[in-house]
């Protein structure tokens, strides 16, 4: 929790950097990413540490971070990924947004989410210090788990992941629709 992450403004401009713990003590403003890793139809979640220090045994996207002070954005998302997942692959950005949640330990998370998907087949070698379990999951699983029981998931999954599902699936169409 002493690392320096980066603070940013709405507009994502760098403004400064802070230790993990005080930027999420004090609810600051700052910049993340959060990575969506699909196997055809299947999208890769995991389950946080219950040890995090917070969301901890919630289901998440596969990989979620912060920007280190000194690092540009892609080398802090490669990072992550070999880190908590044990593998790398090709990843493209397609939306950012920005969500506050206050949790019941009084830290708040306020982040200027940067979002990333790519594909990825083989093994998924995570951390256990990170990630108590990683899972596939389809779509329309993923769906109705969200809408039965949204309280087993982070709250910027809850946020990004419809949106993510929706983009891929009117790519999925459009290729489709393309076939000769």
């Amino acid at each position: 929790m002493s690392e320096e992450i980066t603070l940013v403004d709405i507009n994502d401009h760098i403004t400064g950097y802070g230790t993990k713990a005080a930027v999420h003590e004090k609810g600051l403003l700052h910049r993340a990413f959060s990575v969506f890793i699909m196997n055809g139809d299947k999208m890769l979640l995991q389950k946080r540490n219950p040890n995090k220090y917070h969301s901890g045994g919630l289901w998440s996207n596969a990989c979620c971070s912060h920007q280190r002070k000194g690092e540009v954005l892609s080398e802090a998302v490669h990072r992550r990924m070999e880190e908590e997942l044990g593998f790398d692959c090709e990843l493209s950005e397609k939306f950012r947004f920005i969500y506050r949640t206050r949790f019941d330990n009084g830290l708040t998370e306020y982040e200027l989410d940067h979002v990333f998907v790519g594909a990825y087949e083989g093994d998924v070698r995570f951390d256990p210090q990170e990630i108590a379990e990683v899972r596939w999951i389809a779509f329309d699983a993923l769906k109705r788990e969200m809408l039965d029981r949204p309280e087993d998931f982070s709250s910027w999954l809850i946020i990004s992941a419809p949106r993510v599902m929706e983009m891929l699936e009117e790519e999925m169409h459009e290729e489709a629709d393309q076939l000769p």
